[in-house]
């Protein structure tokens, strides 16, 4: 049962010797075997490079050279990452047989801790889309209730740790697509600070708003992930030159004097109920930690999702637009009269319909005659909602929200209708739009479905919010397993 435990529990039994790598790697592999029919997390496994890793692991340990924290530890990598030698799809019919010839930066951080890497999971194509869905390949289930969604576009790394797939994850989040989906599965997913971990290697979505980050079973295992992958990076020139810091440093149980904010637009309509609860009884239990909790508002979020929706599909129309058939990926096999004819229907037939409607709202919004009106718009309330943010931090240290306006909804619900699937974001987008750190971690079930508590703090200060939401977690340590049900 050694797929059940943290990143740092099974750290601690390797070092000891009380069980190895390889043990530790096929005890992993057999839990996939024995779910993965059910949960659809993985779009590839990668068993045989595993295995190899997981030796390499035990000889260090045998040789008794330093281990790293991560070192030995199977993890699963959102297919939106290039990784050498095994396919990236991004769950796209454009891209089902690419094969990169490197990793992306922050999966070489981990290869170097020597991680072992199970394999690339599902996700919404191209992380366009709250659900999973809109995979190519299939829908992912959520192992709480395999009836229903485990989020998006993360919701295969998601599902992996919340059914034991995966010990961690990466994940990748533009306007929610990593904390949304921890939230629905009952796991840990952080945002970090816009630039702090290198997006180089990442296939683009939204260059302005995608941000790597990890998807593990608890806030320790979280701060550790963190400190492997950040740093400056100079393949990526947005990536920032900050101090190093050890994250580990943050999981203190103390939030006595904390200035905890709660925005009440957050709050308000569209937020259901019950999560409503779940929320605040979260924010009673800072209270009784020694936090001060008051309400505040952010003027300008009720924007957030307009202007998320043009600025997002604007960056992905001029990023996309590189899948022509001609460098790489599909390339359509009809006859074609000529070059222009060749991109459309390759394109056509390579992206799926949300991809091409994003791509088309994008291509308006920058189009001559409506730039300003729509884009140029956006990015002023984008500034906005900067500063409505900078100057709540001015007074709280945290701010407090749900995560997801609900808890997992049922598979097919929200695909005929778009606004509404947009819609299961509106708590994540800000702090994308922001560019600062958040976090969500577990408060709890309603109606046998996981809750997510979203914790978000000013840029460069993921040590405060990974010190609230590991004093929340010892408080309130969710010990809840999903049931694989459903079905």
């Amino acid at each position: 049962m050694l797929h059940k435990l943290t990143a740092h529990e099974l750290h601690e039994k390797l070092i000891s010797k009380e069980t190895s790598a390889v043990e530790l790697c096929k005890d992993v592999f057999e839990r996939i075997k024995a779910v993965e029919s059910k949960v659809k997390a993985y779009i590839s496994l990668t068993e045989e490079k595993a295995l190899f890793t997981a030796n390499k692991v035990d000889e260090k340990v045998k040789s008794s050279e330093n281990l790293s924290p991560l070192a030995g530890i199977p993890t699963a990598i959102k297919d939106n990452m290039c990784t050498k030698g095994v396919k990236t799809t991004c769950a796209s019919k454009i891209l089902k047989n690419f094969v990169p010839v490197y990793s992306s930066t922050a999966v070489e951080k981990l290869f170097n801790e020597n991680i072992v890497m199970t394999g690339k999971t599902n996700m919404d194509e191209f992380a366009m889309g709250s659900s999973t869905e809109n995979s190519s390949f299939w829908p992912t289930s959520n192992p709480w209730d395999l009836r229903t969604v485990p989020g998006g576009s993360s919701g295969g790394s998601a599902a992996a740790v919340a059914a034991d797939e995966a010990i961690f994850a990466l994940g990748s989040d533009t306007g929610g697509s990593i904390r949304q989906p921890a939230s629905l599965c009952g796991v840990v997913g952080m945002k970090p600070t816009y630039g702090l971990v290198s997006r180089y290697g990442l296939v683009a979505f939204a260059s302005s708003l995608d941000q790597i980050g990890p998807i593990t079973k608890d806030v320790t295992d979280c701060a550790l992930v963190l400190n492997a992958i950040c740093g400056k990076d100079p393949m990526d020139s947005t990536s920032l030159n900050t101090k190093t810091l050890d994250y580990t440093e943050a999981l203190v149980n103390d939030v006595k004097g904390l200035k905890v904010g709660v925005p009440k637009e957050f709050m308000g309509e569209g937020i259901d109920l019950k999560v409503k609860k779940m929320v605040e009884d979260a924010l009673m239990l800072f209270e009784k930690m020694g936090a001060i909790v008051e309400e505040t508002s952010l003027s300008h979020v009720d924007y957030a999702l307009s202007a998320y929706y043009l600025i997002a599909p604007a960056e992905a129309s001029s990023n996309l637009a590189r899948f022509d058939g001609v460098r790489y990926g599909y390339r359509t096999r009809q006859k074609v009269e000529d070059m222009i004819e060749m991109y459309s229907k390759t394109r056509a037939e390579g992206f799926g319909s949300e991809v091409k409607r994003r791509i088309m709202l994008g291509a308006y919004a920058l189009s001559a005659g409506y730039y300003e009106a729509y884009y140029g718009q956006a990015q002023k309330v984008r500034t906005l909602i900067i500063e409505d943010f900078n100057k709540a931090f001015e007074k709280y240290d945290v701010l407090v929200s749900p995560t997801s306006p609900t808890v997992a909804f049922k598979i097919g619900e929200k695909v005929e209708d778009p606004l509404k699937m947009y819609m299961s974001d509106v708590c994540t987008i800000p702090a994308n739009l922001a560019g600062i750190p958040a976090i969500s971690i577990p408060c709890g079930l309603t109606d046998g479905l996981p809750v997510g508590l979203q914790i978000m703090g000013k840029a460069l200060d993921e040590i405060t919010i990974l010190r609230a939401a590991y004093a929340f977690e010892q408080e309130f340590w969710f010990k809840e397993k999903p049931a694989l049900f459903g079905r």
